[in-house]
């Protein structure tokens, strides 16, 4: 078998530290003098690792340095290199675009990154089947595994079947603003393994009034004097910050105490510091069609925040839950132990005085 590999190496760099995208040299490096470190590499790693242990035959032809080399590397698969990005820039989508044209005829390509590079890897032209490996902020499009372990079970077992999947994206600045507007940019062919694809995210808007309200007064009703509460993004935890007479920063990350906003869009480190001095609960939203509640816009809820919480509060209007079809609720903190952790079943408030057991699980969990 063989398989390509590109790594986007800046890709969710803004995440932990409430950038909320990582698109274009000047967030790069805002990200990076605020602490951001790169994870992409890593994700791609692990997926190559997932990979390996099924198909110990495997041959990878990627790109040299962060781009795909060092992955591989650090997955320990043989490797040949097909493409050098150019020296001493920092790479950008034509270098993705470019390497996508410079592997050739691969089994399989997979990508590390985010929307914006599965934008890249389409634009690219004529190209292999391809998978995605989330490594981005968001990861809205259809085309990405649930995470990097699912992403290298499924090329493993990957006999040339194929479905095409969405590839969407947003407007990072408009983003940044609280205005989320998805554009559909074309499909890829993707492996036909449903239950491991993430699914294109979907919103919001065909709810009936008044559902996010709902939520939310039952969430402010249950609130203890004396808590912190760290409120992720969201339309459903804007609704709690409404029903507290707050504005919260859309799409970020809040922290609440007795109804008083304690600090606005915070970084992961920001976060950690709270919940270390403080008894804080956190409270998530699951995401509409793919089921995520950790680490799909909110990286903030890093594995040691995650450890140092008091607890998590999810919220889900009916109609979200019921779109999932019985898929459960994912987690993807990016340390599957950390996540293993959420195995089982969690309280998700529905409404006023209303609340059902779901069943939640990590995303790196063995599928069919």
């Amino acid at each position: 078998m063989i398989v390509g590999l590109i790594v986007n190496p800046v890709a969710g760099l803004g995440g932990a530290v409430a950038l909320k995208g990582s698109d274009g040299p000047g967030v790069q490096a805002r990200a990076l003098a605020l602490g951001a470190v790169p994870r992409a590499g890593e994700r791609a790693a692990a997926a190559l690792r997932a990979l390996r242990a099924r198909r110990p035959g495997l041959r990878v032809r990627t790109v040299a340095g962060p781009m795909g080399e060092d992955s591989a590397l650090a997955a320990g698969v043989p490797y040949e290199i097909a493409h050098r990005p150019r020296a001493g820039a920092a790479t950008g989508a034509g270098d993705t675009r470019a390497a996508v044209a410079a592997l050739g005829t691969v089994d399989l390509l997979l990508f590390a990154g985010g929307d914006g590079t599965a934008r890249d890897v389409l634009d690219a032209g004529p190209r292999p089947p391809v998978l995605g490996v989330p490594a981005g902020v968001k990861v809205y499009s259809g085309c990405f595994a649930l995470s990097p372990f699912a992403a290298g079970a499924t090329a493993a077992g990957f006999d040339g079947s194929t479905v095409e999947a969405e590839v969407v994206d947003l407007d990072e600045e408009a983003y940044r603003s609280g205005r989320v507007g998805a554009r559909l940019y074309g499909t890829l062919r993707v492996p036909a393994a449903r239950a491991r694809l993430s699914g294109r995210k979907t919103g919001s808007s065909a709810e009936p009034p008044g559902t996010a309200d709902s939520v939310a007064r039952a969430v402010v009703a249950a609130m203890r004097p004396g808590v912190a509460y760290a409120l992720g993004p969201g339309a459903t935890t804007l609704a709690v910050g409404r029903a507290l007479g707050l504005v919260l920063t859309p799409l970020g990350v809040d922290v609440v105490r007795d109804g008083v906003l304690l600090a606005s869009d915070v970084t992961e480190r920001q976060l950690h510091t709270c919940a270390m001095s403080q008894v804080t609960q956190g409270v998530l939203s699951v995401i509409g069609g793919q089921g995520f509640v950790i680490g799909r816009g909110n990286q903030q809820f890093s594995p040691r925040v995650l450890a140092a919480l008091a607890g998590l509060v999810v919220l889900a209007t009916p109609q979200k839950l019921a779109a999932l079809g019985g898929r459960p609720l994912l987690v993807d903190s990016g340390d599957p132990a950390a996540d293993a952790a959420f195995a089982g079943h969690v309280r998700v408030v529905t409404g006023h005085r209303a609340s059902v057991f779901y069943r939640i699980q990590s995303a790196s969990e063995e599928l069919p």
